[in-house]
């Protein structure tokens, strides 16, 4: 039986191919269309994931889509003549989108898809419970979503047992930690919905000043995490920006530009929204142990990739274990969606693996084989080397023990935010240097942004304080402080970035100010070759981590195609690409042409 989920119209577009009960293909709009974020109808996500099965659409028995655009509809509505006649240029900026097109999902998507079988739409919420809870490797757990908001609800919790996901309760629109969060995200001048990931990195270079002031004035919190916010500190609901004129007042002037410089302020503000966001965390995760009595919990949601947040949860010890949906956000959703129609509209049965979940390491996007690589290189006429899989390791290695930064493009892509092996831009954690070259030259992005670690999975106890598998890169711990390295005294009153030229650990390129690394453990059961090559790494220079970061550029999805990949290489300051089993070096490469875009010459089936 194949059914496909899809995600569309707010963030994150995508789609996903449920066979038999089996994640077989998910993949983000984004990484075909190369639009960041992109939140179209997912046409070619879904040609994606019915190729790789080598199915057509009359070949689906369900369509599953992650909301009730009715129901959020009516929330949009309802919001608008609650607050009229405020936010009128709002209300008719969205109104025609929703007339034409979003409110008609089931004739868009049979027009789409030349479909006329059943088209399922489960909750929002309970799209990201089913992606939270039926992926996992527990029988039963509680699971918590958080998010911006779905149709009405922007927090849930409840039940995960066997093949059922049941909600016990929830809060509703306009109170919401993730919009909470946006407005943060907003006023220090960064992208909604694409800038929370800064905020976070941002956090540690400041001091949690304003998380009283918050507390007193932006929210009611009580004590089992539910919470209203006030109001008339906010213009979500009718305005065309995230915070008021009120907000502005309390925090003392505008919001940032986004051009200009970051300052001590903006990193306090940083630092308080996201301990302001943990204690939420914290009080809800305590509320739901005590009124499940579950020993496991799962997350799911766009505040559930705020993975210092995460951290603080492990560290609380309230539960045995916690999973994470990889793809927490509204990509997730169509996985939750076509997941929720096979377990519980459809009634089928659940396996449960022990510790392994069924997600198979988030890696099910598109992949491409030797000959496919081999025959666009040809095709492009530039000098590449063909290599087996020992030399290519081997040499791979030895490149990045000698500082260089390798593009590393393995298998199939990920499904979710993070690159996890197969869309990386790999280096030397151990080369204090590496932070700055990365984030400068190759990523062309701001300097304060931390770098992840990939580290074996056997051995992440030995450099930092955590107990379990992060696979997903959505848990933050500290390095042991047997890797730190002291403080001169000189550095001890270092304020703001310049907390950045401090040397804090033995694996510096991926230790952030405060000693934290947002950790990826690496098993040889779903990505084997990148799993040797951290093996060799080991093997030949004793350090069994590399600093891992996606493969793309500010403002770009991580590359999908071999097309996009050498694109990428070409417009950075990379030093060597490995393609499958090829390898190139930048110094060999033929200068691209003003009007080159290589992607454009390669569409593989």
């Amino acid at each position: 039986m194949n059914i496909l989920g899809i995600s569309a119209f707010y963030h994150d577009s995508a789609a996903c191919l449920v066979q038999d009960g089996k994640i077989v293909a998910a993949a983000q709009e984004e990484r075909f269309t190369r639009i960041k974020h992109d939140n179209s109808f997912p046409v070619n996500a879904v040609r994606f994931c019915l190729n790789y099965r080598h199915l057509s659409s009359r070949n689906l028995d369900y369509v599953a889509f992650y909301e009730k655009p009715f129901l959020k509809f009516e929330r949009i509505l309802e919001t608008y003549l609650a607050y009229a006649p405020r936010g009128f240029l709002s209300f008719i900026k969205a109104m025609p989108l929703w007339l034409k097109k979003k409110i008609w999902m089931k004739d868009l998507i049979r027009r789409e898809l030349e479909y006329e079988g059943p088209i399922l739409f489960p909750e929002h919420h309970q799209s990201h419970a089913a992606s939270a809870f039926f992926p996992s490797p527990f029988s039963e757990a509680a699971f918590l979503t958080l998010d911006g908001v779905g149709e009405w609800t922007t927090s849930s919790y409840g039940l995960g047992r066997d093949n059922r996901v049941e909600i016990l309760a929830d809060i509703k629109f306009p109170h919401s930690l993730g919009l909470l969060y946006s407005a943060f995200t907003y006023y220090t001048g960064f992208k909604v919905n694409s800038g929370e990931y800064k905020m976070m990195g941002l956090a540690p270079y400041g001091e949690p000043k304003y998380k009283t002031l918050i507390l007193n004035e932006l929210m009611d919190l009580k004590e089992d995490g539910s919470f209203k916010l006030n109001m008339d500190y906010f213009d979500y609901c009718a305005g065309l920006t995230m915070t008021s004129k009120k907000f502005n007042g309390l925090f003392g002037g505008k919001p940032r530009r986004p051009d200009d410089k970051l300052t001590q302020k903006d990193m306090d503000l940083a630092r308080s929204i996201q301990e302001v966001t943990e204690e939420v965390m914290l009080r809800m995760a305590r509320h739901v142990k005590k009124e499940t009595g579950q020993k496991n919990l799962c997350l799911a949601g766009g505040v559930a990739l705020n993975c210092v947040g995460n951290g603080k949860l492990v560290k609380e010890n309230l539960f045995e274990d916690i999973w994470i949906q990889p793809a927490a956000g509204d990509a997730g959703g169509a996985l939750g969606a076509a997941l929720f129609v096979w377990h519980q509209y459809l009634d089928r049965e659940r396996p449960v693996r022990n510790k392994l979940d069924s997600q198979a390491g988030s890696l099910l996007g598109p992949e491409y084989d030797d000959e496919t690589v081999k025959s666009f290189l040809d095709g492009l006429k530039v000098p590449y080397q063909e290599m087996t899989e020992d030399e290519l390791i081997e040499k791979t290695a030895a490149l990045m023990a000698d500082g260089k930064v390798v593009g590393w493009f393995q298998g199939r892509m990920e499904f979710g935010p993070r690159a996890l092996g197969a869309r990386s831009i790999i280096g030397d954690a151990r080369r204090a240097e590496m932070q700055a070259t990365m984030n400068l030259k190759i990523k062309y992005r701001e300097s304060f942004r931390p770098f992840a670690p990939s580290v074996l999975a056997e051995k992440v106890s030995d450099y930092f304080d955590i107990d379990r598998p992060s696979p997903y890169m959505l848990l933050v711990a500290e390095v042991n402080p047997d890797h730190k390295k002291p403080l001169l005294p000189a550095d001890e009153n270092l304020a703001g970035l310049d907390k950045l030229k401090t040397v804090r650990s033995d694996i510096p390129a991926v230790t952030h100010v405060d000693y934290s690394a947002r950790i990826q453990t690496v098993h040889h059961e779903t990505n084997p070759r990148y799993y040797r090559l951290l093996s060799r790494f080991d093997e030949r220079y004793r350090c069994p981590v590399l600093i891992n970061t996606s493969f793309n550029v500010r403002g770009e999805p991580i590359v999908c195609t071999p097309g996009d990949a050498y694109w990428c290489f070409m417009r950075t300051e990379m030093d060597f690409l490995v393609m499958e089993r090829c390898l190139l070096d930048k110094t060999l490469q033929p200068a691209l042409k003003e009007d080159s875009d290589w992607r454009l010459r390669f569409e593989p089936d």
